[in-house]
């Protein structure tokens, strides 16, 4: 672990290409067994940091350290502490079957897990004799997930790893990072997909122009918890909105008014999508 306990700690880091500053001055702290997620539009900068934070990218300039040590002088011991899921489904092996993969990776590690419980653990055990080759895209996502966990790893880092997933393939996916999460594996997660944090992260930050602009639990990011409420309702004469600090006592008072029936009643707070494009659409 990093001073102070910390999986994961990150300040001041700075990556350049040209005069293009993909990171500009980032700090993140990511605590041991919580899901934190990584939130940006295209060319925020999450997989270039990512990259950096995995010993994959030298940096320009900041303090790093993940599990206690420098990624850019880490040894064979700390990778084997890692696991990475990259963007893409990697191309490998596909002449070899599910298990002959696993069990070969396997042999990279000093203390691997036992390979058919990886594979049992990523939903593949009714796949462990096809060739990766036959394997559906979603089915390939959770091969390299058995890949980068078979190591046994402290933590993981997944670049956006539902891009492209139907809803279902998604559903299941999250289950598996929930499974990994209840292990107590730390896990970093880049991610478009709003949802996918709201439903995974334990904090997540927002990324845009290479700079966090917000992090924190997604229920109350931005302010998101203390925000203004909208109660809404059907009135004879249309739909009507009040915006208020006080929610329930309007409903009260409403209610009051109109002898307890108020149809179509709805009280809502933003949502993270609406805190994200915000936040996005004020950074720009």
């Amino acid at each position: 672990m990093t001073e102070g306990g910390l999986a994961i700690s990150v300040r001041g880091l700075r990556k350049s290409y040209g005069t293009v500053a993909a990171v500009d001055g980032i700090d993140l702290d990511v605590a041991p067994g919580e899901v934190f997620a990584v939130l940006g539009p295209n060319g925020a900068g999450k997989t270039t940091a990512v990259e950096i934070m995995a010993g994959l990218r030298y940096r320009d300039d900041g303090d790093v350290a993940v599990l206690g040590e420098d990624p850019r002088r880490a040894g064979r011991g700390w990778r084997a502490r890692i696991g990475i899921v990259f963007q893409l489904a990697m191309d490998r092996g596909f002449e070899l079957t599910v298990r002959e993969l696993v069990r070969q990776f396997a042999r990279y590690y000093p203390q691997p897990r036992d390979p058919d419980d990886v594979i049992d653990l990523v939903g593949l055990t009714e796949k462990a004799d096809a060739r990766a080759r036959s394997l559906s895209g979603g089915q390939r996502r959770r091969l390299d997930v058995a890949l980068s966990v078979v190591g046994h790893p402290e933590l993981i880092f997944l670049d956006e790893p539902t891009t492209g997933f139907d809803p279902e393939a998604r559903a299941q996916f999250w289950t598996l990072i929930r499974r990994l999460a209840a292990g107590g594996t730390t896990i970093l997660l880049t991610t478009h997909y709003l949802e996918e944090a709201e439903a995974l992260a334990d904090r997540v930050a927002v990324l845009a122009a290479g700079r966090v602009l917000a992090a924190g639990p997604p229920a109350t990011l931005g302010g998101r918890a203390t925000a203004s409420a909208c109660v809404s309702w059907d009135a004879p004469d249309g739909r009507k909105t009040i915006r208020t600090q006080s929610p329930t006592l309007v409903v009260a008072e409403l209610a009051g008014s109109t002898g307890g029936e108020l149809p179509g009643l709805s009280v809502t707070r933003p949502s993270l999508e609406d805190v994200y494009l915000d936040l996005i659409g004020a950074s720009r």
